[in-house]
């Protein structure tokens, strides 16, 4: 397992679309390692997305506190309510704000063995499944701020 180097905000690849995973194979668990070890080994990362370490794969990995997910072409199929909530990113280091995210969200993907997952996320972790899947469509935070924190 390797550190990957975070990308920050003025580096384009994090404005890009990623694309699909067509196998999940060893080369796509090997990926989602090194994502966990970056992710573990930044202040206060909640999850993270594979443009964030410079690869245009739909991959995710989560750890809100209640265990390790890792997301292979995660999607969300349902979301319900509103939720205010404060985000930050590690691609974006320094900078909170204000914004609107669903309450729950429901969230279909593959796991790092290549098997369907249905996952639910209320509160944080609905905030957490929008902010990672954003980042694979080239959506950031700030995109979507109503108000910056200072």
């Amino acid at each position: 397992m390797a550190l990957r180097q975070i990308r920050f905000s003025d580096d384009s690849i994090l404005r890009k679309k990623s694309k699909e995973v067509e196998v999940v194979d060893d080369k796509t668990r090997q990926i989602l390692d090194d994502m966990v070890d970056t992710m573990y080994n930044t202040g206060n990362g909640g999850g993270l997305a594979a443009p964030q370490v410079g690869i245009l794969k739909r991959l995710v990995v989560i750890d809100m506190g209640k265990g390790l997910m890792k997301l292979v072409n995660p999607k969300i199929i349902s979301q319900e309510g509103k939720q205010q909530v404060i985000e930050g990113c590690l691609s974006i280091p320094n900078i909170w704000g204000k914004l609107e995210r669903p309450a729950k969200v429901i969230v279909k993907a593959l796991d790092e063995n290549g098997k369907e997952i249905i996952l639910t996320g209320k509160g944080d972790l609905a905030k957490c499944f929008c902010h990672e899947i954003d980042h694979l469509d080239g959506i950031l935070f700030t995109d979507l701020v109503t108000e910056y924190i200072k």
